[in-house]
């Protein structure tokens, strides 16, 4: 069976910056996704297309086809008194917000100087090269239910609240 829209993949990867520092991997489990779902990136999903159980191949995904260029103006300056009264703010937090449309988004601390705090928008992979070392474990038929809510269900169905 090859990888193609509603089947869903497993596999086992290990994520690299263009420098060779692992920024992820699945460890002790393997990675399941719905193929043609948007559940991942698209460089790495239409490398993936058309591969089937035991192939392993290397794929590099430029921002554009991963989380995109950097974008300055998601960069902001804030109040601290916007944030709780009782959090302690450290760069490296996340937190929501509401974005310029009214829908909600996570945004990176990145400094905090006296009562300014600077908060990033973008991605934390935003502008960054990644290249995927991939190995398909399996490839199987989505069940219905999996196609209906967009995602892979574990061991024992899914329950949404």
């Amino acid at each position: 069976m090859h990888v193609e829209s509603q089947k869903v993949v497993i596999l086992n990867y290990t994520l690299t910056d263009n420098d060779g520092n692992v920024i992820d991997q699945s460890t002790d489990s393997s990675f399941a996704y719905l193929h043609g779902a948007n559940n991942i990136i698209p460089g790495l999903e239409n490398a993936l297309h058309g591969k089937k159980a035991g192939d392993e191949m290397n794929v590099s995904v430029s921002p554009q086809e991963g989380y995109g260029e950097r974008d300055d103006t998601k960069t902001q300056r804030v109040p601290k008194e916007m944030f709780p009264e009782d959090a302690e703010i450290e760069p490296g937090m996340q937190f929501h917000a509401q974005g310029p449309n009214g829908e909600t988004i996570v945004v990176n601390v990145t400094s905090v100087e006296d009562d300014v705090v600077t908060v990033d928008g973008n991605h934390p992979l935003a502008g960054v090269h990644l290249n995927f070392a991939v190995e398909v474990i399996e490839v199987r038929d989505a069940a219905q239910e999996e196609i209906e809510h967009g995602h892979v269900h574990g061991p024992g169905g899914h329950h949404h609240d």
